[in-house]
């Protein structure tokens, strides 16, 4: 289940404990159920409130309680991109293989590969551009980027992303965003591929409308927010929390499910949209339209005329200029 809108301020709990959202107060001495009360930010907290993004979690136990985190490998997964040499010819990648599930079993972690980029999470500046390719579900694991928000492009099957605000199913002509700190963990069905958009230092946000005025393009009222839920459950074999820091991976242990989260309330949620509700402008005339006609969502950068657009067609990276 979903509920509609883009960057509303949403509240949601478990029907399986009604009233587990406290009513008139954040942080509440005492909350209902016993749960622990947490304040997720994507931005500072001396943001406008235009920009401030906030989500309140309630959940059974508190998201520190973890081992301390340790380096892992990063496989395929980068952001130094001095790594290879420059090449300004033109380059063309065939499709990524998706590994047999009979051969060798790797999930959506295992499976991420850098493709290109610009810029790094330390400056909080640029966008990295991966791809993911697994045939096996995460088990007793999660992700957690610390570095930006993942744009995910399903290519072939459908993935089920398990988020501490809820569940949503992806399949291909969908697409969804994870922000920044967000724990979640993939699904799979099958043999499955996809693309990541990851952009640093900026939230995906509707592109302004122009002389297009009040409608048109992605509508507001499409995207879909997950409601609440949660899970209760002890994992003694250690439950696996992966975290991406700095461009690099780490990996830490804790004995229960991190998707404990009872009820929630704020605007900094992961969201999905489906390509098909997107209101295509085109040129009827003559000539070429510039592909921004396309916009779904756009991620500012420092500069207001450099800006990473996602587009209905392709993906718009005018900051370095790149067409996929």
């Amino acid at each position: 289940a979903y509920m509609s809108g883009f960057g509303n301020e949403f509240a949601s709990e478990d029907s399986r404990c009604p009233g587990s959202l406290p009513e008139g107060q954040n942080n509440t001495q005492v909350c209902p159920y016993g749960l622990y009360a947490e304040q997720l930010s994507g931005s500072a907290f001396t943001c406008p409130r235009s920009t401030n993004k906030r989500s309140w979690l309630y959940r059974i136990l508190p998201s520190v309680r973890h081992k301390p985190f340790t380096p892992m490998s990063c496989g395929d997964l980068t952001e130094n991109w001095n790594e290879v040499e420059p090449d300004p010819n033109q380059l063309r990648w065939k499709p990524f293989n998706i590994p047999k599930s009979s051969e060798k079993k790797v999930d959506f972690i295992s499976g991420l590969h850098t493709v290109c980029g610009a810029g790094d999470s330390k400056s909080r500046n640029g966008i990295a551009i991966h791809m993911y390719t697994c045939n096996t579900s995460m088990i007793d694991k999660c992700f957690q980027n610390a570095d930006g928000d993942f744009l995910i492009v399903p290519q072939q099957g459908e993935i089920l992303i398990t988020t501490e605000f809820g569940k949503m199913m992806v399949e291909p002509n969908e697409i969804c965003v994870i922000q920044q700190g967000m724990r979640f963990s993939v699904d799979v069905f099958r043999e499955t591929r996809g693309y990541i958009l990851e952009v640093f230092g900026a939230h995906f946000e509707l592109p302004d409308l122009g002389p297009i005025w009040a409608n048109g393009l992605a509508n507001p009222r499409d995207f879909q927010t997950p409601v609440a839920w949660y899970e209760d459950r002890t994992v003694a074999t250690g439950y696996t929390i992966v975290n991406k820091y700095q461009g690099k991976l780490f990996s830490c242990q804790q004995d229960f499910s991190p998707f404990n989260v009872v009820a929630w309330h704020g605007n900094y949620t992961p969201y999905k949209y489906n390509l098909e509700n997107f209101m295509v402008i085109n040129c009827v005339a003559f000539d070429h339209a510039d592909p921004s006609i396309f916009t779904v969502l756009t991620a500012k950068s420092t500069h207001d005329v450099l800006n990473n657009a996602v587009s209905n067609r392709h993906s718009c990276l005018s900051h370095p200029s790149a067409w996929l």
